[in-house]
């Protein structure tokens, strides 16, 4: 303990680790890398209010006082090479080493590469950091035409948002929906229909087969049929990779992420992993799960925290995510995978509803769509382990409401927690 904890990685997940550590009273060195020269921000607004505004700043997760009143040794513009496991060492890139008592990894996940001729061409842009939304912003403003690959979270809120200032914008899915693996198909079907209206084109069940270019600069996407789809940008957001590279060169268990167990520790103790780059399994699933979100980055920090201050909790977080695409605010609750019916409350006309998804009787998780009460009643009754039935759900918020408060009333020692 003597050498303290360091934090690799300076995102939602390492500023939370590094806060939550102070806050359970660790009183020794605490030193944060990241390998950006900015003072650590929140990401999600850079697909959106960011891209659009050329006045817009990064907003911090922390000011920077907050690390200096904290005695949280912030060390930007840090890359790290290599892990001496054995040393409870990193080699820091360009010379140095930095020692550990305890290594904390919130090394995150990087934009999916396009294996395609032309993916190198000027113009083809991710979104991951904010030097990411800073290009896009800047070449949005001289582009009329943008082709976006990729019909997740990020590439239709870019979408959204592009279209909004005025931009020609196609999305290319490969798969024949958008937000395959994120949202039952109603939901996507709705924010198709939404998105399309307001001038997005939406392609889908269709591949590029290569990116067109002049001067080294893109003009074009080709589709697998041949069509040419011009575009002075090309925004590519086909998935993400979690960044593992130095955990797995350390010889530390890797399976779609790195290993870590209930308290976020991996195949070395005294090494903990959180946030994008972290697979677990999840305890109200029981499978194998790796999440991309905020709330999962800063609920495994918090834990990391207490694992190291020496506290024994096991990670039950409820899982839950949200993204703003144009008009819609989705909030998901739960892990849906695996259900097998669902009750919808509201209407999808109104651009106001939400899906309570069952397994059997057991309520898996809730999307919602600009019905923010049922999201947060969802949150509280997932992790009170409360499963309304299907007729009370359809009964509406008040009766849910109900049942939920005489459920908690009924088990004090869940109430309590």
């Amino acid at each position: 303990m003597k050498n303290g904890v360091v934090i690799v990685g300076a995102g939602h997940a390492g500023v939370q680790a590094a806060a939550s550590l102070r806050e359970d009273g660790y009183d020794g060195p605490v030193i944060l890398v990241g390998d950006e020269d900015e003072l650590p921000y929140h990401k999600p607004p850079l697909s959106k209010t960011f891209i659009k505004d050329a006045e817009a700043k990064p907003q911090p997760l922390r000011g920077e006082a907050f690390y200096t009143g904290s005695a949280i040794d912030y060390r930007p513009g840090v890359r790290i090479d290599r892990i001496d496991a054995g040393r409870r060492s990193l080699d820091i890139a360009g010379g140095g080493a930095l020692a550990f008592g305890h290594l904390i990894l919130a090394t995150g996940s990087r934009p999916r590469t396009l294996p395609l001729p032309g993916a190198d061409l000027s113009g083809v842009l991710s979104l991951r950091s904010l030097a990411d939304a800073r290009l896009i912003r800047d070449l949005s403003a001289q582009t009329e035409e943008v082709v976006i690959l990729g019909g997740g979270f990020i590439g239709l809120e870019i979408a959204a948002t592009l279209r909004a200032a005025g931009r020609t914008v196609t999305v290319v899915e490969a798969v024949d929906r958008l937000l395959g693996r994120a949202v039952a198909p109603v939901v996507a079907s709705h924010v198709r229909q939404r998105l399309e209206a307001t001038g997005v084109r939406i392609l889908t069940g269709t591949s590029i087969a290569g990116l067109e270019g002049e001067n080294g600069h893109v003009v074009a996407a080709i589709t697998s049929s041949g069509e040419r789809l011009p575009a002075r940008m090309v925004i590519v957001g086909i998935g993400a990779v979690p960044n593992v590279e130095l955990a797995q060169e350390a010889g530390l268990g890797i399976a779609n992420g790195i290993r870590v167990d209930h308290q976020m520790r991996t195949s070395v103790p005294e090494i903990l992993a959180i946030g994008d780059a972290a697979s677990y399994r999840h305890w109200f699933t029981g499978g194998d799960v790796r999440l991309e979100s905020v709330q999962n980055a800063t609920d495994q920090a918090r834990l990391a925290a207490r694992t190291i201050s020496g506290h024994a909790d096991a990670y039950s977080a409820v899982p839950w995510f949200w993204s703003d695409i144009g008009d819609m605010k989705l909030q998901m609750v739960g892990l849906t995978a695996g259900g097998d019916s669902h009750v919808v409350l509201g209407g999808l006309p109104d651009n106001k509803f939400s899906i309570y998804h069952y397994a059997g009787d057991r309520l898996l998780g809730i999307e919602s769509v600009n019905r923010p009460g049922d999201h947060m009643l969802g949150r509280k009754m997932l992790g009170a382990g409360f499963s309304p039935t299907p007729q009370t759900v359809a009964a509406g918020p008040e009766g849910l409401k109900a049942a939920l408060a005489a459920f908690l009333e009924n088990e004090p020692a869940r109430a309590a927690g």
